[in-house]
């Protein structure tokens, strides 16, 4: 991690304070996106909004689907039903990004996403609710979501010059920590206090909110050469990334620290047979990431001067590494609590230096496509963490595969800074605002 430093000439007196030299080194997250654009404080507003509405249906599609069936694989199968809609989501949705009027996407997909969740509604209000009914509405809200992430992340660089782009990042990373956090406990006290149907049409109204606030934003019209949303544009992202190895640094050194270093499939059985053989410490394992994640967004007022954004994504995914590590050797619940919020902290910072990347590195015309990708890397690497941990847990143990999974994550990231120099010596382009934002 390289700060950037003002030398001055041998010999030369050093006409400022020591004091000064700290001055801007920011603890708390940096506000200044919101406190000075009007088009990034309107979109933050409704992501906010539609972020804890999100959780009602997250926690309340599962509880329904319980209900119906008394089968912990029925609502297993949730997950199988949502994911493939939600990549075939994310593609199109980063195609049409670049093609169309963002805003107009935006607002198309609040529209879809506030009807699945109606839909969910009224089945949830029905005397026999349909179990196909919630497997259909939530793959349909989980493509919808798939086009709405990809346009939202390529909207921020548009919205915020590029010296500030770090600290919107951390902003948005700051306000998915604190509704993952917040939401689900929101969550179950609407749906034990009101019931279903009542959390479904809370979701909705939120959509329908979010709504109004992108209503308020400026027009957002593709570049001057957009691609046609066709497969030939989608291969023209992908060609991108291949001519580019600082991308590919920072997809790989993620798959890597997911599929190798992701231990929530092992929280279940480590709390239950040797964290205090509870219900209680399990949640709390699950929970603990979490944490740290949001603890380190509300502290990332210093990532705008962290200027090698690669080395510091591969600091803090060794870091990453060794926390799983140590969690997997460690016999004492408080002890494996603080590493896992190490861990979600450093995975936080992660994204934050990756997104700023990708969107610095990516030129307009591309963001939606690159972003969708992005999207596809976050969401599947998990999915195949937790089963490289299940796997090896059956042949060995759970704590083997933690602190096995561990290792294997920080030495993946040790590789892939090997092998992309040009991912670990990454700084930002020296280019015009009005060039990165897509105004050009």
């Amino acid at each position: 991690m390289t700060w950037r430093i003002r030398h001055r000439s041998r010999g030369a007196p050093d006409p400022t304070p020591a004091p000064s030299r700290l001055a801007g080194l920011r603890l708390f997250a940096d506000v200044t996106p919101l406190r000075e654009f009007r088009e990034y404080r309107l979109l933050f507003t409704g992501l906010g909004v539609t972020m804890l509405g999100r959780q009602l249906t997250v926690v309340g599609a599962p509880i329904q689907v319980y209900d119906v069936t008394g089968s912990t694989l029925a609502v297993g199968l949730l997950g199988l039903v949502q994911f493939p809609a939600l990549l075939v989501g994310s593609f199109l949705g980063g195609t049409l990004a670049d093609a169309v009027d963002r805003r107009r996407l935006l607002l198309a997909a609040q529209f879809w996403l506030a009807v699945t969740t109606a839909g969910l509604a009224l089945n949830a209000s029905a005397p026999r609710p349909s179990l196909v009914a919630v497997y259909g509405l939530t793959a349909a809200n989980a493509l919808m979501s798939g086009i709405d992430s990809p346009t939202r992340q390529a909207v921020v660089p548009r919205l915020v010059p590029a010296r500030r782009l770090p600290s919107a990042l951390a902003l948005n990373v700051l306000l998915s920590q604190t509704a993952n956090a917040v939401g689900p406990a929101v969550a179950g006290l609407v749906i034990a206090g009101t019931g279903l149907a009542v959390a479904f049409w809370i979701d909705t109204a939120s959509f329908v909110v979010a709504s109004g606030v992108l209503y308020l934003m400026q027009p957002l019209p593709p570049a001057a050469d957009a691609a046609r949303p066709d497969l030939r544009s989608v291969k023209e992202g992908i060609s991108f990334i291949g001519r580019r190895s600082e991308l590919q640094g920072t997809f790989l050194i993620d798959i890597g620290a997911m599929v190798f270093g992701m231990p929530r499939a092992l929280f279940p059985e480590l709390g239950l047979t040797v964290f205090g053989s509870s219900g209680t410490a399990v949640g709390l394992l699950y929970a603990a990431p979490g944490v740290g994640a949001m603890l380190a967004a509300l502290t990332s007022g210093w990532v705008t001067k962290v200027r090698r954004a690669g080395r510091a994504t591969i600091a803090v995914v060794v870091l990453w590494g060794v926390s799983i590590t140590g969690f997997g050797l460690s016999s004492s619940l408080p002890l494996a609590l603080l590493l896992l919020a190490v861990g979600g902290g450093a995975d936080a910072l992660s994204a934050v230096f990756r997104s700023t990347i990708l969107q610095l590195t990516t030129p307009d015309r591309l963001r939606g496509r690159l972003s969708a990708v992005q999207i596809a890397v976050v969401t599947g690497g998990p999915r195949l963490g937790d089963l490289e941990a299940g796997v090896v847990a059956a042949a060995t143990s759970a704590r083997v595969a933690a602190w096995s999974g561990g290792l294997g994550a920080a030495a993946s990231a040790l590789l892939v800074a090997w092998r992309f120099p040009q991912f670990r010596r990454w700084t930002p382009p020296a280019v015009d605002e009005d060039v990165v934002a897509g105004r050009s």
